[in-house]
């Protein structure tokens, strides 16, 4: 592929302002141009986005019932950290910000994770893997 791919996740969320408020005390930032009442552009990299839409309007472009991610696991999305401190600060802040522990810290070794699920139950996979053991 010559091109690098840009992905945009879309995401149903219950209260648009409670959500980036939350991912916001995370540290990401939200770009304008694709944000308004019904959407907000969730920036994670020049290449990753994360569309947070209203569940009215997320349901608009698909015609199969929304999961119940109280519930459900609708699937589970994973983030990459640097090293395992940042792992650790951004569950905790996930916490703090009224999000709860998914899963505890799996630690072996060569990686390192922990998980969380934000305000509307979505299960993040937090994670940092030791750069020589990709190689």
């Amino acid at each position: 592929m010559a091109t690098a791919r840009k992905i945009f996740l879309n995401m149903s969320v219950k209260d648009l302002d409670a959500t980036k408020a939350f991912f916001a005390a995370l540290g990401f930032t939200f770009n304008p141009q694709f944000t308004d009442q019904n959407a907000a552009c969730m920036i994670v990299s020049e290449e990753a986005y994360v569309m947070l839409l209203t569940e009215p309007f997320f349901g608009g472009f698909t015609t199969k019932a929304i999961c119940d991610t109280r519930t459900h696991t609708e699937s589970l999305f994973a983030l990459s950290c640097d090293n395992r401190e940042e792992v650790n600060d951004m569950v905790q802040k996930a916490v703090a910000a009224g999000g709860r522990e998914a899963m505890p810290v799996q630690d072996h070794g060569f990686m390192y994770a922990w998980s969380f699920y934000d305000l509307d139950e979505h299960h993040w996979e937090v994670f940092w893997m030791d750069p020589a053991t990709i190689q």
